[in-house]
């Protein structure tokens, strides 16, 4: 009898207690059997959910963790193993490929709850690895250690980048490091971010307010939280260069 046909059979005879026998029978069923069922993305919700209900093999956090991540899990039953998952496999979790989207945010916004109580160590590797939004929540981390990693982030996005220059809370360091970089200080929506935040050095914002049509270079420092005094010397330069 192949391989996968053993398996099922296994499972079915796991699952299934035999007439007049108690369901503690399911306690037959293994991690490694579970395990392989689970790597069956046509496996039944009620397939998946029968191993849930089984009180051994659920002891195993690879089983939970497969269980959570199938297509085929009820929401309740996913919702419910999510909540317990460890630090460094919410991060997991959320970089899934066949997760549902609603449960990676889930998840996302799991870890980001625990940040306070996450260690310097475990937050330096989340920054290097996370996802966009928690990478995005860890550039206004005040380690620089913690941010500059998150900011070579290859998932990290330009609007998320945007969003942590737009906060109160962006340390000027870090501000300074996003107006210095390679990648994001040319993009044009990074360049109006930084025009708006009060610690991007006089030099780059000048660079940056060259680029940027005279109109729209008013309206961005209107709003803008410059010291008033760099305002009004970018504002006389652009306008002496556009006559």
């Amino acid at each position: 009898m192949p391989e996968e046909l053993q398996a099922d059979a296994a499972l079915t005879s796991a699952l299934q207690p035999a007439q007049g026998q108690s369901d503690s029978t399911a306690d037959s069923l293994t991690e490694d059997l579970a395990l392989a069922q689970l790597k069956d993305a046509e496996l039944s919700s009620d397939g998946v959910e029968q191993i849930s209900r089984v009180a051994g093999v659920m002891k195993s956090r690879k089983v939970r963790f497969a269980l959570a991540s199938h297509p085929r899990t009820p929401r309740r039953i996913a919702l419910r193993i999510i909540r317990e998952l460890y630090t460094f496999e919410l991060m997991q979790f959320a970089l899934t490929p066949a997760t549902a989207a609603d449960l990676k945010r889930v998840a996302d916004e799991l870890l980001l709850s625990r940040m306070t109580s996450i260690t310097l160590g475990e937050r330096i590797s989340l920054a290097r690895r996370s996802s966009t939004l928690v990478a995005g929540a860890l550039l206004l981390d005040k380690e620089s250690r913690v941010w500059q990693p998150a900011l070579e982030n290859a998932r990290l996005t330009e609007a998320a980048v945007v969003k942590a220059l737009q906060r109160s809370t962006a340390t000027r360091a870090f501000v300074e490091a996003v107006s210095h970089h390679s990648k994001w200080s040319v993009r044009h929506e990074v360049q109006v971010a930084l025009l708006r935040n009060a610690h991007t050095p006089l030099t780059k914002a000048r660079e940056f307010a060259r680029r940027i049509p005279v109109r729209q270079l008013r309206d961005i420092l209107h709003t803008s939280r410059l010291p008033e005094k760099m305002k009004s010397q970018l504002r006389r330069e652009r306008e002496v260069s556009s006559e």
